[in-house]
This record gives C-alpha cells, structure tokens and sequence, in this order.
C-alpha cells in the first residue's frame, strides 16, 4: 500500500502511519490516565484501543493520511500518536477534514516531542495540502496542549460544546 511509505523524521523522532504491531504498545498508551485526563478522562480498555487503532489504519487507506505512530528514533521507545485525520465530528462549528492531534506517553511530556512531531507532520501535510485549514481542539485546561498548538502556528477561533464537554478550537493554514 502506496501509504505505507509514508516516513517522516525529525532530529530525535520517526514518524510513520499504524501498523497492527502496535497495539501493544499503543494500547497500554490509552490505558494510562494522565494521557487521557485530557481527551476523555476515561483510560480506554483493549477494546476500545483495537477499534482505535484499525480506525486509525483505515483512516490512512480511505484519505492517505491519518494518525501517525511516534517513536524515539535512539531508543525506539514510543512517544505517542499524533497526525491529521478526518473523524468526521459532530460539532458546530465543524472542524476538519485536517484535523491536528496529539497524544504523548507520560514519560515523554515535556521534553519538546510534541512541538517536533507536530511542525514536521505539518511541514509534510503542507506539500500536500497547501492553503487549506487544519483544525485541532484542545480542553481549555490543557494548558501544555495548547501551547504546543500556538508554537505549530494555531491561532484560538472559538469555543465548542463536544459530546458534553467545552473544547477550544484553533485553526492555521497549511
């Protein structure tokens, strides 16, 4: 599959689309309540991380582009998931097609991954979507978070009510 050559890499990461060898890993990730206390509060179960992650791996076969699997390239140790992705929200005001997320692993805050990750996926989706808007929505609480999408050259555009909970919205152009 054409997608799977995707390959993006920085000084200390790589970056690359989900593979079913993941789930491991990915899983234990989404388990981890500081990860999720700002997504859902809830740890996901295995369940629900295989969903994810076949969901994700679907994403990148239907769109060409989807959530990518981060890792440490000196160690190989996973820092996260991050990317653009279509999830097809019910929100208003909408967001996507380019929606940006990330999610690190607890031993990775703070060390500057997330900036990297996310300005090196941009700097990829731009040759492919100049000129078009990219979305992310972050809790107002998250303060890290959205700091790290100020530094990737998203700019605050409002406020969203998403299933039950406050979201800020912010939005850039690729």
């Amino acid at each position: 599959m054409l997608y799977m050559m995707t390959l993006i890499e920085t000084a200390r990461l790589a970056l690359r689309p989900p593979q079913l060898s993941d789930f491991e890993e990915t899983s234990v990730l989404w388990a981890d309540p500081e990860v999720v206390r700002f997504i859902s509060g809830k740890p996901s179960t295995r369940e629900e991380s295989w969903a994810r992650l076949h969901r994700n791996i679907g994403l990148w076969t239907a769109h060409g582009y989807g959530p990518l699997i981060v890792r440490e390239k000196a160690t190989g140790r996973l820092v996260g998931e991050l990317g653009l992705a279509n999830f097809g929200r019910e929100i208003d005001p909408p967001v996507g097609p380019l929606e940006a997320g990330w999610v690190l692993a607890t031993w990775a805050h703070g060390k500057g991954f997330a900036t990297e990750a996310v300005t090196a996926c941009l700097d990829w989706a731009r040759d492919r979507f100049a000129g078009q808007r990219a979305t992310c929505i972050i809790d107002p609480d998250n303060a890290a978070s959205i700091r790290v999408a100020e530094r990737c050259g998203f700019r605050p555009c409002g406020h969203a009510d998403y299933k039950g909970s406050s979201v800020a919205m912010f939005e850039r152009t690729l």
